[in-house]
């Protein structure tokens, strides 16, 4: 590939953000040099103008506990706006200035320059930018970039400048439930079809009704808001922990800003576990003043206050049925894109307003970006025809610590298809990894299908010291090459599966998916359970160690106290029968004991580091 002539995908998200290339006809999402394709949407500043580096992605995140103030987040939601027309200040976390109908600046604590929302989003347009000249090695400066259908000019102008000021040509800014459903291959139905493209995001929701011919879309109807998502559940979730008492107002200082934040980021944690949980605890130890909050949320709990919200989606959805002129009967898919259209009470609302399933076959986070991929990929000439060439009937993966299934290509994924991870020894001196290579849609690894191993050798060091990249690669024949890489010495191992991935009897698939459905329940539970052994096999052995270490630098009572903790966390390991909760809440309590200890061991480290200086 030549960089003058790619023109790369970027779904700038309020929540993510994530950049694609078709690469050999092949659309691909591009990973970090950590394997992460997913960038967070975060910027934080540093303390003065010339007091260290502006940090973004999963770093700037990091950072937001710490410096919530100098920290912005989710600034789609104010591309485009006026200072005005900005309510509610207390859920950003970070001040805004500017007067009224002038354009909105964010103010950073120390910071004499103001920073409009599309200089923000520039800065992380820059570093997807980086990211996929690192992995593509090559320059490149041409973009499609998405945005939700319901943006209004000012809107979409902002989000062009904003690639603009990281360094794109931008070739088109498409909608984006167009780019959904590009990515769902809707446009290769032969019979004109009429799609709904539910969009709930971290920051904004739309709806959209697609008609679909021979290639040709057109959107019929759209409604929205770009200023509902799941940032506001978390808000509201965050709120109901507050129960009045640590309630920031405008102009509070910083120190409330930071409560505000761990409370956020808390909700937010909460929100994503009560997908696949029933209930979850929540513990924030010296919240304020050494005062510890601890609150168990339930599903139930967290749907009622969203469901405020999620009335609004409802609203929205039958406005946009109306004004195409249509019933819930005279379409033909209903797709789900953006991470809040996990939560299984989005899901179901879908159902009832639709009154069908929703199509699930795509990632609801990578979707918009694979869609914004292949339209560039159009543009450039690289992709001058789509074949629907077929499916993964089932998950494919590998075994990894404690025998548990990790997915890499997740069932129903259209082929040609890669995805990969990166990997690391889990115990000391390990030698070696064992790629153990599996089909199927099971939790634990010895409940699938074993299509073949092979062993992966690097340099023996401390547990996590190695860097394994693995790989999987379908193409149009169903052949499933799996690549192993060891990163540090540059060493790759591959095994070709020819028709593993895809020549499966319909039979042995509907067997295996309905298996999965009917031991649900209980292989989630082994597969938290397995976790949580995990977690307390790494606790304790690290907890002795520097219990030992720096007994004569603890305060008086702490040790008794780590040790009553660690002696729970082995009676929940023993009990019999197994207890899930018991052995979480010991974790959790071995956790908030040993902070102190942790803080010993950090100042410990740079002690000895500063020795061992020249």
């Amino acid at each position: 590939m030549d960089g003058d002539d790619v023109i790369v995908g970027i779904d700038l998200g309020t929540t993510n953000s994530l950049i694609g290339v078709v690469d050999s006809g092949f659309p691909i999402l591009l990973a970090d040099a950590e394997g992460a394709r997913l960038l967070p949407s975060v910027v934080s500043f540093p303390e003065s103008e010339s007091g260290g580096e502006v940090l973004v992605g999963a770093p700037a995140l990091r950072a937001r506990a710490l410096h919530p103030a100098r920290t912005v987040t989710s600034v789609k939601r104010l591309m485009g706006r006026r200072a005005g027309e900005i309510t509610g200040k207390e859920e950003l976390g970070f001040a805004v200035a500017g007067e009224a109908g002038e354009p909105l600046r964010i103010a950073i604590p120390g910071l004499e320059s103001r920073y409009a929302p599309e200089e923000i989003s520039a800065l992380i347009l820059g570093r997807l930018k980086e990211n996929a000249e690192k992995a593509l090695g090559f320059s490149v400066s041409r973009a499609v970039i998405t945005v939700p259908a319901y943006f209004n000019d000012a809107q979409r102008t902002a989000t062009m400048r904003a690639g603009e000021l990281a360094g794109f040509a931008v070739e088109r800014i498409l909608n984006e439930p167009t780019a959904a459903a590009l990515a769902y291959g809707l446009d290769r139905l032969t019979e004109k079809s009429r799609v709904a493209v539910y969009d709930l995001g971290g920051g904004t929701f739309d709806i959209s009704i697609l008609e679909l011919h021979e290639g040709v879309f057109q959107v019929i109807g759209t409604h929205g808001d770009t200023q509902l998502g799941g940032d506001d559940f978390d808000a509201a979730l965050a709120a109901s922990m507050e129960d009045g008492r640590w309630k920031m107002e405008d102009g509070v200082e910083a120190a409330a800003i930071g409560v505000r934040a761990r409370l956020l980021e808390a909700a937010r944690e909460a929100k994503e576990k009560l997908s696949v949980e029933e209930e979850v605890v929540v513990r924030l130890p010296f919240l304020v003043d050494g005062e510890n909050l601890e609150r168990t949320v339930t599903r139930g709990e967290f749907e009622k206050l969203i469901a405020p919200f999620l009335d609004r989606t409802r609203r929205h959805c039958l406005h946009v049925l109306a004004d195409a002129g249509l019933e819930p009967g005279d379409l033909d898919e209903v797709i789900l894109v953006g991470g809040s259209t996990r939560i299984p009470r989005v899901r179901t609302l879908v159902a009832e307003i639709f009154g069908r399933e929703p199509n699930l076959s795509q990632h609801p986070d990578e979707a918009v970006a694979l869609g914004a991929t292949i339209q560039g990929g159009i543009l450039s000439g690289a992709l001058k025809e789509m074949v629907l060439l077929d499916v993964t009937p089932l998950s494919l993966g590998i075994e990894t610590f404690g025998g548990l299934m990790n997915v890499i290509i997740a069932r129903n994924t259209t082929i040609p298809a890669k995805a990969g991870e990166m990997f690391t020894n889990a115990v000391a001196n390990q030698e070696s990894m064992l790629i153990r290579v599996l089909q199927g849609e099971r939790e634990m690894a010895n409940d699938n299908w074993e299509l073949g191993k092979f062993e992966i050798p690097f340099e023996k060091g401390q547990r996590g010291s190695a860097r394994v990249g693995v790989q999987f690669a379908i193409d149009e024949n169903g052949i499933l090459e799996v690549l192993a890489r060891d990163t540090v010495r540059n060493h790759d191992k591959v095994l070709k599966i020819v028709d593993a991935a895809v020549d499966v009897e319909d039979a042995k698939v509907e067997s295996m998916i309905s298996e999965s459905v009917e031991h649900a329940f209980e292989d989630m539970n082994a597969r938290k359970w397995t976790e949580a052994r995990l977690k307390s096999e790494e606790l304790l052995p690290a907890v002795k160690a520097g219990v030992a270490a720096l007994r004569s630098k603890m305060k008086e009572g702490e040790v008794s106290r780590i040790e009553a903790a660690a002696h729970e966390v082995k009676a929940a390991l023993e009990n019999e029968p197994r207890d899930l909760r018991r052995l979480q809440e010991a974790n959790d309590r071995l956790d908030e004991v040993t902070q102190g200890l942790a803080g010993l061991l950090v100042e410990k480290a740079m002690d000895e580091a500063l020795e061992e200086r020249p």
